[in-house]
């Protein structure tokens, strides 16, 4: 029941996410499927910032990702190109750490539950000061929520605005008082803010799934365990039994004779 009522909370600040993050996806184009994913589309240097869990106990949520990450950088040095990481969830620190701890610039755990968007503007905030915008893209890797026991593998790729002449942004847009460079920095750092904040809530929603399913499964294990060690108990009280009953029995026969 709390479980249940956990991850209608988490589905509804999803939802909620969704429906703020429409913007940010018309502008920054739709995520895509790590699944069979070449990563040609990445710059020259890319931080892959990672949204797993402080916590385990929740499936395959923080090995999935972490093989995507892995996946990733393998792909994108065979194609000759540079990539951190940044890390959000304690687990998801622990096992990077042990395969590119080279690469990791910072690790952000022990974030508060249930998530919000002023927390996500806190993990934007550590981010930029941690020099993402230092790179030429920032590549979100996460969760999405299908259903209780299902999930998938996504990744959002954030390029800054920049350019000049027809490779100008927002060309159509005329931006008053402040001169566009400066809208444009602020408008980055709320872009990274919302697509954090989208990203986070689907990938909450889908640990909560992970974490019921895993404990169902958990509880029917147990269960079956505790019946087969019952049966093979009362297996072994029952021939204890007979043994003793025929001891007796054969005893009180030799007296007889």
């Amino acid at each position: 029941m709390v479980s249940a009522a956990k991850l209608k909370g988490d589905e509804g600040r999803r939802m909620t996410a969704i429906s703020f993050n429409n913007w940010a996806d018309a502008l920054n184009g739709p995520p895509q499927a790590v699944e069979d994913a070449t990563f040609e589309e990445l710059p020259q240097r890319s931080l892959i910032v990672t949204l797993q869990s402080d916590k385990g106990l929740c499936g395959g949520i923080n090995s999935f990702i972490t093989k995507s990450v892995k996946n990733c950088v393998t792909s994108l040095q065979k194609q000759g190109k540079e990539a951190d990481i940044a890390v959000i969830g304690d687990k998801g620190r622990g096992q990077l750490r042990r395969v590119y701890p080279e690469l990791i610039q910072v690790s952000m755990t022990e974030v508060m539950s249930p998530g919000n968007f002023t927390l996500a503007s806190a993990l934007a905030s550590e981010l930029i000061a941690a020099g993402a915008g230092d790179y030429d893209a920032v590549v979100l890797m996460y969760n999405e929520f299908k259903n209780a026991a299902t999930y998938t593998q996504m990744y959002k790729v954030i390029k800054p605005f920049s350019g000049e002449g027809e490779d100008e942004p927002l060309l159509a847009y005329e931006f008053e008082p402040d001169t566009k460079s400066e809208v444009l920095t602020d408008l980055q750092e709320y872009l990274l803010t919302s697509q954090i904040y989208h990203s986070w809530m689907d990938g909450a929603a889908a640990e909560q799934g992970s974490r019921m399913t895993a404990m169902e499964n958990a509880s029917k294990n147990a269960g079956e365990l505790i019946g087969s060690l019952t049966l093979q108990y009362n297996r072994a009280r029952q021939a204890r039994i007979t043994t003793e009953l025929i001891e007796i029995i054969s005893g009180a026969s030799a007296l007889e004779d």
